[in-house]
Formats: C-alpha cells, sequence, structure tokens
C-alpha cells in the first residue's frame, strides 16, 4: 500500500474517532472529551491532507 493512500485511511480513521469522541463528550456533558474529539478530528482531517498532497506527488 503506497504511504498517500495510508495517509488518507488513517486520517479518516482519526477523523471518524473524533467525531464519536466529540459526540460521547456532548451527550454527557465532558466539556474535555469534546475538545478531544474536536482535536483528533483535526488531526485526520491534516493527515489526510498530507496523503492527498502525497498522492499528487507521487505523479
Amino acid at each position: 500500500m503506497k504511504p498517500s493512500t495510508k495517509d488518507q485511511i488513517q486520517g479518516n480513521l482519526h477523523e471518524l474517532k473524533g467525531k464519536v469522541k466529540e459526540n460521547a463528550g456532548q451527550v454527557t456533558n465532558n466539556p474535555d472529551l469534546v475538545a478531544k474529539g474536536q482535536n483528533e478530528k483535526l488531526t485526520g482531517t491534516i493527515q489526510k491532507k498530507v496523503g492527498q498532497v502525497e498522492k499528487v506527488l507521487e505523479k
């Protein structure tokens, strides 16, 4: 598997985990968990973008 594809997949997983944490924090009224979820979502978005840039540069 190419590194760019791997980064995109891992980015999607981080985004998904972040959404779950954020929703769980909102349900339990836990602002720390909401913040952790938002941070993880952002990390996933960045990682996914890095994978997209790597894919463009591979060509």
